[in-house]
């Protein structure tokens, strides 16, 4: 798969004609967090395909949600495991694995080992790296 790159005034561009929330560009390119509780994708339960906002990259399916209460939405499982990468993030005086798009490097959020099974992770995304396609 080839990466994407463009500047950032070209992902202000596309998030922008996407109808993006406010805060995508602080998330996706430069590693913001969303405040809990308050994406639109937190307690929204429709079936369908969670895809990058800033490049459309299918990241999960809708039947591998779940309400983890952390106030972002949750998933355990990828829907394509190639689709995100894990990085190491020492920010904030903590270790964590920090997911990001593989086609883009958008920043999506964490990924955490205490989530439900069959995996046993949690998939804490921001709502604000993610597209809804309804089925």
């Amino acid at each position: 798969m080839d990466k994407i790159e463009k500047t950032e005034a070209e992902w202000r561009q596309v998030l922008a004609a996407k109808g993006a929330e406010p805060v995508a560009f602080a998330v996706t390119r430069q590693a913001a967090t969303e405040r809990p509780f308050t994406g639109r994708y937190e307690d929204h339960w429709a079936p369908g395909i969670y895809r990058c906002i800033c490049c459309g990259a299918e990241l999960f399916r809708s039947d591998t949600k779940f309400d983890a209460g952390c106030g972002w939405p949750s998933f355990f499982r990828a829907a394509n495991p190639e689709a995100i990468e894990e990085r190491v993030d020492r920010s904030h005086g903590m270790v964590r694995v920090e997911t990001v798009c593989a086609q883009c490097g958008a920043h999506l959020g964490h990924v955490f080992e205490d989530g439900p099974q069959p995996t046993g992770l949690r998939y804490c995304m921001n709502s604000a790296s993610l597209d809804f396609e309804p089925l």
